[in-house]
């Protein structure tokens, strides 16, 4: 199907070009969206007469997102889930989701604007685009954790796996601090019992032999 483009689409063309797409790609994704109409006469012609308004249309939306850019561009957003001890999340973070942090976190964001390379399963600090215009993309970053102590320790730098791993050391260590301090307790019991108070080598002693008279 041939498509007259309303706008920039990645991977397809600038606004006004006529491109050939797939029909479902068309009927499903460019109509509804109105990046695109039929590249009928009648359209064609149509576009030209608001080529002008449709210009500037996309020229300040295009500013209203740069704006926006500069602000969200960098910025971390908390998101907290369930996982297992390994780190694999009981489920996904979903576009929806980052779209609602961000929301949450005071910028206006929508799902659809929210591109995951790869879906996220797993805890951790996770880098996301949102293209905030079809010529304007910011990066942000999802901090995926069980707790928000847990979610400050990552954004200082620090793995699930050496988060583990210093617990599994401090537990060691309070267990090993716990066996010296039964230990130490033990030997000074063994202290007094081979060495009663008031026991003397000298004291209390019968003596021996003796004069007669």
């Amino acid at each position: 199907m041939d498509v007259i483009l309303l706008e920039r689409v990645a991977k397809l063309g600038q606004m006004g070009d006529v491109v050939s797409v797939k029909e479902g790609y068309a009927r499903n994704f460019l109509l509804p969206q109105n990046k695109a109409l039929r590249a009928s006469q009648a359209n064609i012609a149509n576009f030209e007469a608001q080529k002008a308004q449709l210009e500037a249309r996309n020229l300040e939306s295009k500013k209203e997102a740069e704006d926006m850019a500069g602000r969200i561009d960098g910025q971390q957003f908390i998101v907290i889930r369930s996982a297992s001890d390994a780190g694999s999340l009981y489920g996904s973070v979903t576009p929806r989701d980052a779209a609602e942090v961000a929301t949450d976190g005071g910028f206006s964001v929508d799902r659809k604007q929210v591109i995951l390379t790869a879906p996220i399963k797993e805890l951790g600090l996770h880098d996301v685009i949102v293209r905030l215009h079809p010529e304007v993309e910011a990066g942000i970053q999802l901090n995926v954790a069980r707790s928000e102590e847990e979610a400050q320790l990552q954004a200082s730098g620090k793995s699930i796996q050496e988060l583990a791993a210093e617990e599994e050391a401090e537990a060691e260590f309070e267990i090993a601090e716990l066996f010296d301090d039964i230990g130490s307790a033990a030997a000074d019991d063994e202290d007094l019992i081979s060495t009663p108070e008031g026991n003397s080598d000298s004291d209390d002693q019968p003596e021996v032999g003796g004069d007669d008279d």
